[in-house]
């Protein structure tokens, strides 16, 4: 190689900055296939996610879609909220935080980690925190915990043990900076953490508003299915609560996607083709990796929901 060659870093793609549970990060093109055939010829459509979770499909969606020029995100979650708001807004404040966790934790042994993990989980616990320390401490735990889980008991304290990784990326700056730059690049609304009804409120009403919802599974079973992000319920008067809500949006010229789980497959219960009855219904084919056992990681299918 000549000695004045410049070799160009690849860029980063953004993507999520946290684990998440359930994550659409590989139903993306499944998903992406189901969208309206004329999605890209419509005109400044605002997408709207009220479960945005780690934002998978957020993520997919601003980058693939540049007819999406206004996004309105939403989750219950207050702390991930936060961190939405600083990697949009603050992004170099959030690095710095994390940058000084990661120094700490890689300035001990490997042996001693377990016991810092623990100092900083209950820190993260603890009240009177500053709300910025609270984001950088969740971003670390995520990435440090069993398996990326975020649960927490009826206390609504995080409760998820120590993951034992051996290098775990907590400070991921040229990622932070890549998804700064991609949520810049649209008008977005990040809303108070609260209930997702409240993205009504951001509709358009001028031009096209695209839904994706991705709420709390129905379990298929006792065990089948991790749902406790909050100690608050999501259970099946819930579901319904959400299915007026998206009759409500359609009425309002809204293009609806949900996705959810597949109780009829798995148990031949046909919930979800009953409750949406009238709405167009798929199934995709998902991996999900909660379980701690490798070998029962195993690929089943979920519903996506559509009126349009």
């Amino acid at each position: 190689m000549p000695q004045n060659t410049v070799v160009k870093k690849k860029a980063i793609t953004p993507k999520p900055f946290v684990k998440w549970a359930g994550g659409k990060g590989n139903l993306l093109q499944q998903l992406e296939a189901l969208l309206p055939t004329d999605f890209d010829d419509l005109e400044n459509v605002t997408y709207i996610e009220p479960f945005v979770g780690g934002g998978a499909m957020l993520f997919h969606m601003l980058q693939r879609h540049k007819c999406i020029k206004r996004a309105v995100i939403n989750d219950i979650n207050a702390d991930l909220i936060r961190c939405y708001q600083l990697v949009t807004n603050e992004p170099q404040t959030l690095i710095d935080r994390l940058r000084n966790i990661e120094d700490n934790y890689f300035r001990v042994d490997f042996l001693e980690r377990r016991d810092l993990y623990y100092f900083y989980r209950d820190q993260y616990n603890s009240e009177g925190i500053h709300p910025d320390e609270r984001a950088a401490l969740f971003i670390f735990l995520n990435h440090t915990c069993f398996n990326g889980l975020h649960r927490v008991n009826a206390a609504g304290r995080f409760n998820v043990p120590y993951g034992r990784y051996r290098k775990p990326v907590i400070c991921n700056e040229e990622l932070i900076m890549a998804d700064h730059q991609l949520l810049n690049s649209v008008d977005l609304v990040i809303r108070k953490p609260g209930d997702y009804k409240q993205v009504s409120h951001n509709l358009s009403r001028n031009n096209s508003n695209f839904v994706y919802f991705d709420p709390p599974y129905r379990p298929l079973n006792e065990t089948s299915s991790f749902k406790e992000y909050t100690n608050e319920p999501f259970d099946d008067r819930q579901q319904k609560e959400l299915k007026v809500f998206c009759d409500r949006l359609y009425n309002r010229n809204c293009l609806i996607m949900l996705s959810n789980s597949d109780s009829k497959t798995d148990n031949g219960d046909s919930y979800f083709e009953n409750l949406y009855e009238g709405y167009n219904l798929n199934r995709v084919l998902a991996t999900r990796f909660i379980n701690a056992d490798p070998e029962k990681r195993k690929k089943q299918t979920e519903v996506v929901i559509r009126r349009y």
